[in-house]
């Protein structure tokens, strides 16, 4: 051989060997998810809106969770200890937590979120009112300090869902809570990419890599988040046909949530399957603006009571009876709390009470401002139901269509009903928002401090307060149908029935958790 032929051998031995020493790189794996709605506002503090509480639960972190059974468990928190007078908690944090910035995660960044929280949500105001102090001991460590024994303080540092006590650094946390905020970083398991955030057509979510995990097994929003996926994409897709037809040729992994009456077709694909991620459902609600005449006037929304009935709200919107049930209380059926107490004659559409009502209120025929919300399925159909029953109620009703984002912005504003205000819509809770009175926030009648809505009633919240203080579940459920009765005197909002929904996932897709809230830890794709 040649010396030229040889080292032109020798280089091709060389190379092979480089070749097959360098690891085979290995695809990102990106999950693709048609969500119920559009991302447009990303401050899950200042609104309760279920699409900006799921994006929270990608890039935040919690101080406790809820687990599987209902339970809360330690998350950010390695350990709390509370004193023998049941008036001071220490919470210390784990190690390891880090932001999104690569900044250790501190217990003053702590204290300034559950604040901020604070001052927006029905739970963790009423916390606050039992809280003589929060003090930072140590960078890992704080103490909440109480001016009397509450049961509240875990449950509301651990609620599931909106508003969810999110942990953000300092300086966003010390945002005015009535202002949306500009900075997005978080220490969850995933990490916004702001960049490639399009509203109406699609957010990015990024493997965190220096994101720590617990040990323990994942049980609903407890447990150990492990991300086994490189990105989340959420695409937006407004038609539910076209979102469907995605799904079915592979161009989506998954959608939140597909219409029921298009079910049977996702059924009969083999490559898809349905799954109830929330078996303890949701409930539809009607919700007034108590600051606008006539809603004003607590006997003009009693009338709204008789008019109604919740066979025709379900029928409209879910239409298969497997998939909902008339539930004729405020606290979901099936739950610790669950009564009919107080709802003898309601939700029953009497209309010739309704009118009776308004009569005796002396209603003038003012238009009720009713927003609809065009673009989320199990929304869409409630409005125009809610229209046709209140008519026939005594009731003149404008109903204004809209995107559910709009709706969300527009329910915000205490202005006039005539000039861009409202007098009611109606949305969705998942059962684990209400299971009771301090939970529930259209049950905050705390005036300005509650929510959209603002209903301003001392005997709800003296009975709220009762609740909070009290610990024996028999005396608990007093309170809750003494509350419910008060409901139907003083009406906040009205309870529409229970509903349950399922995800559509392709079958290569798995590890989804049953939870309340839509979560992408844990799930894999192949």
């Amino acid at each position: 051989m040649s010396r030229t032929r040889y080292l032109i051998a020798l280089a091709l031995v060389l190379v092979t060997a480089a070749v097959a020493a360098v690891p085979p790189a290995t695809a990102e794996t990106t999950l693709r998810v048609v969500m119920h709605s559009d991302l447009k506002i990303v401050d899950p503090i200042w609104t309760t809106a279920y699409i900006v509480r799921n994006h929270g639960y990608l890039i935040y972190d919690t101080l406790f969770s809820m687990d599987a059974k209902g339970e809360i468990k330690p998350q950010m928190v390695d350990k709390s200890e509370v004193s023998k007078d049941q008036l001071t908690y220490t919470l210390h944090l784990r190690d390891g937590l880090l932001w999104h910035d690569g900044k250790p995660v501190t217990a003053e960044d702590c204290v300034a979120s559950i604040k901020r929280w604070a001052a927006k949500d029905s739970m963790g105001q009423k916390m606050m009112g039992f809280v003589k102090d929060i003090q930072v001991v140590n960078p890992k460590t704080f103490k909440i300090t109480l001016n009397e024994p509450t049961g509240l303080v875990l449950g509301a540092l651990g609620k599931p869902s909106s508003n969810v006590p999110f942990m953000m650094p300092k300086r966003v946390a010390d945002t005015d809570p009535n202002t949306q905020i500009s900075d997005f970083t978080g220490s969850g398991p995933f990490v916004f990419k702001k960049d490639e955030w399009k509203p109406g057509d699609k957010a990015v979510y990024a493997k965190f890599d220096k994101y720590k995990p617990r040990a323990e097994a994942p049980s609903g929003l407890a447990g150990g988040k492990v991300v086994k996926v490189d990105r989340v994409e959420w695409k937006w897709i407004p038609d539910h046909q076209t979102a469907i037809n995605a799904l079915l040729a592979g161009e989506v992994d998954m959608l939140e949530s597909p219409p029921h009456d298009l079910y049977p077709v996702l059924k009969a694909d083999a490559n898809v399957r349905l799954l109830n991620g929330n078996p303890l459902g949701n409930q539809y609600t009607f919700r007034f603006n108590a600051l606008a005449k006539p809603f004003d006037n607590a006997k003009v929304r009693q009338a709204v009571f008789y008019a109604f009935n919740q066979e025709d709200f379900l029928k409209a919107v879910i239409g298969d009876p497997a998939y909902y049930k008339t539930c004729k209380g405020f606290f979901p059926c099936g739950s610790p709390l669950s009564s009919t107490k107080g709802m003898d004659g309601l939700l029953e559409s009497n209309f010739e009470k309704s009118k009776a009502l308004l009569k005796e209120a002396g209603y003038d025929g003012t238009p009720i401002v009713l927003m609809h919300s065009t673009d989320l399925a199990v929304l869409t159909n409630l409005a125009p139901v809610a229209k046709s029953l209140l008519e026939k109620g005594g009731f003149k009703v404008d109903m204004v269509s809209m995107d559910w984002q709009t709706l969300v912005a527009r329910r915000a504003k205490k202005d006039p009903p005539a000039q861009g205000g409202w007098h009611a819509f109606l949305t969705s809770w998942v059962a684990a928002d209400i299971l009771n009175p301090v939970m529930m926030g259209f049950m905050n009648a705390s005036c300005d401090k509650a929510m959209f809505g603002w209903p301003c009633d001392k005997e709800i919240e003296s009975l709220r307060d009762q609740f909070a203080r009290e610990a024996n579940p028999a005396k608990q459920k007093a309170i809750a149908e003494a509350v419910q009765v008060r409901e139907t005197q003083y009406p906040t909002h009205i309870p529409l029935g229970q509903w349950y929904g399922a995800f559509a996932l392709r079958k290569n897709v798995d590890g989804v958790l049953e939870a309340p809230v839509t979560i992408f830890w844990n799930v894999t794709k192949k």
